[in-house]
């Protein structure tokens, strides 16, 4: 099994680790200390050596922050996981709402007399502590670089990981290693910069084609990367994650000690481009004014698939959706009151593993049924383990980390005979994913300038949901992949060959969840047959197929367009994965994928 279901952190550890914590920013003359759910390569995921927030706090969540003073300490959490942080910390931790609570005007409140707050340098990118000292400027709060106090109190700090990598074929990458380079190279060329630093591990795995092993879940190693305007890399990562890949990388890579990186950072010459989202702050320091603010040059580049990683992912997904009917299927055949959510969990991963291609699942697999299915992000353990009763909702996300692509899947399945409130939330955030699924929009538009169009339907009734209608996804990579989003705070314009994921929700704390989720690639818009039309278009092109429960839609709700949307779909998901599935769940499938 890829997941386990022991308990990673409990409330009651909290309060001492927090003790110790202030004691040590007392003996260094802090007011408080940042404790950040990040590492020094600034991606969204960390390994078990960077889990300081859930070991201080109890808080899993894949984002957030602690901000300890030594009358308080705030958790900052967004609306991801506002249900799930009230069960996860003491009293001795006080959840915030952000962003609509920022951390500055906080602070200001909380010490305002002023005070000393200390932070890592490495886990704090450069943009985020410029934006906090402005915001800071005036109140008599200033920001002091320090060691990290939390590493000084966690006696069982787990050792940093160190994973084999390993070359990603051309087949699947559709662009050799030295290609993007010489590309990216010569855009740093020509506006003048002589060099980019590369922190971000799923960027360096995209740029040299590698994939590691250093976070679970997620097939990227730690390292960081220098790429020179003449297409030259410096790559600082332990020579033992590399054993073997010497021929891979060519004679343009030279590998390095990450320990030489600080230093190789500070003596380059001339303009260099960085992340100011995702450079660290103690990079940043190195860089000084030749630091040109000018983005991860591998971001946009890596968003836009090519041909090879885009017909990869489809495969990948088609395997996947087959792993998810042979599941639902088996679901529709047990007795009610007979499973429980490990159960699900572990019956998909296994089906999923029938796959050779399969290296991971591309995330934990969230199986929440009843109340646990409005607990968004929610991770199921030995202890929460529920059982799937008549009447109840089971939200079931998951997704694979495949050779050719990353998959990433929601569905929510009717346990027994759902209730007529649970049926129409469900038809509206339906109504929204298909709304999305039709769009065709103008070229140049971004994830905020349409990201409305799924949650319409839920709006008309007064419901909402606390999260982000997409994300960007790697092939065979992050499934949670920038700078594309479809959120209202993201202006990146969506292009052609960019993957997200489409999933409106609903969640209605203490009873039930509900979430459907598609991937979607980006095109370009078929041409209409009208000489009406006037602008470049884009619409999307779905990738995901599996069956969306039936028993959970009223049917009277939908419009012809919608009706005829959803039996296209599943026409397409029988006669896609039908061939894939067995002769039991193929049967099942022909009931489940029925016109309405």
């Amino acid at each position: 099994m890829f997941q386990t279901f022991d308990v990673t952190a409990r409330p009651e550890q909290g309060p001492p680790r927090l003790k110790a914590l202030r004691a040590e920013m007392a003996r260094h003359g802090l007011d408080g200390f940042l404790v950040p759910r990040a590492d020094a390569h600034q991606g969204e995921y960390v390994a078990a050596r960077d889990e300081r927030l859930a070991w201080l706090t109890g808080f899993t969540g894949s984002a957030g922050f602690c901000a300890v003073l030594h009358e308080i300490a705030g958790v900052f959490i967004d609306g991801r996981y506002r249900t799930q942080v009230k069960a996860q910390v003491a009293e001795a931790f006080t959840p915030v709402p952000w962003p609509e609570v920022q951390l500055a005007g906080w602070l200001k409140k909380q010490l305002p007399d002023g005070g000393i707050i200390g932070y890592d340098a490495w886990l704090h990118a450069a943009g985020q502590v410029a934006g906090l000292e402005k915001e800071l400027k005036g109140s008599g709060i200033t920001l002091r670089q320090a060691d990290n106090l939390v590493d000084q109190v966690w006696q069982d700090q787990p050792a940093p990981p160190m994973q084999p990598a390993a070359a990603h074929p051309l087949e699947h990458a559709g662009e050799s290693a030295a290609q993007k380079c010489q590309r990216l190279a010569a855009g740093l060329a020509e506006a003048g910069q002589s060099a980019a630093v590369i922190t971000l591990p799923d960027s360096i795995m995209w740029l040299l084609n590698i994939r590691g092993g250093d976070i679970p879940r997620n097939p990227v190693a730690h390292g960081f990367a220098i790429l020179h305007e003449d297409a030259r890399v410096d790559l600082f990562m332990a020579a033992e994650k590399l054993a073997g890949l010497d021929a891979h990388l060519g004679p343009q890579v030279t590998v390095k000690d990450p320990a030489e990186f600080l230093a190789a950072a500070g003596a380059l010459n001339g303009k260099v481009a960085a992340d100011a989202a995702s450079l660290p702050q103690a990079v940043a320091d190195a860089l000084g004014d030749r630091l040109v603010k000018s983005g991860d040059p591998c971001a946009l580049p890596k968003a836009r698939k090519n041909g090879a990683e885009i017909e990869g992912s489809a495969a990948a997904h088609l395997r996947d959706g087959a792993a998810v009917a042979e599941l639902l299927a088996w679901l529709d055949a047990q007795p009610t009151g007979t499973l429980t959510e490990i159960q699900v969990v572990q019956k998909l991963e296994a089906l999923r593993c029938q796959d050779p291609a399969l290296r991971d699942i591309s995330f934990e697999t969230i199986a929440g049924t009843g109340p646990n299915g409005a607990i968004m992000h929610y991770r199921v353990t030995e202890e929460t383990d529920s059982t799937l009763q008549d009447g109840h909702l089971l939200v079931l996300d998951s997704g694979g980390q495949y050779l050719d692509g990353t998959t990433d899947i929601t569905r929510t399945v009717a346990i027994g005979t759902p209730g007529a409130g649970e049926r129409a939330a469900f038809t509206r955030v339906l109504q929204g994913m298909i709304a999305m699924s039709r769009l065709r929009w103008p070229k140049g538009l971004a994830g905020r300038d349409i990201e409305a169009i799924g949650r319409m339907p839920l709006w008309l009734a007064g419901q909402d949901f606390n999260h982000g209608l997409g994300h960007g996804v790697g092939a065979y990579l992050s499934v949670h992949e920038g700078p594309q989003r479809l959120s209202r705070v993201s202006h990146v314009p969506l292009e052609a060959g960019m993957i997200l994921s489409n999933e409106p929700g609903y969640y209605r704390e203490g009873a039930f969840g509900i979430r459907i989720e598609n991937l979607i690639v980006a095109e370009e818009a078929p041409a209409l047959d009208t000489a009406d039309a006037e602008r470049e278009m884009l619409s999307w092109r779905t990738l995901t197929y599996a069956p969306i429960d039936r028993r959970l839609i009223d049917a009277g709700m939908l419009c012809g367009a919608e009706r005829d949307w959803l039996n296209t779909y599943h026409g397409e998901v029988l006669a896609r994965i039908g061939p894939k599935v067995s002769d039991a769940a193929q049967q099942w499938l022909r009931a489940a994928c029925a016109p309405l």
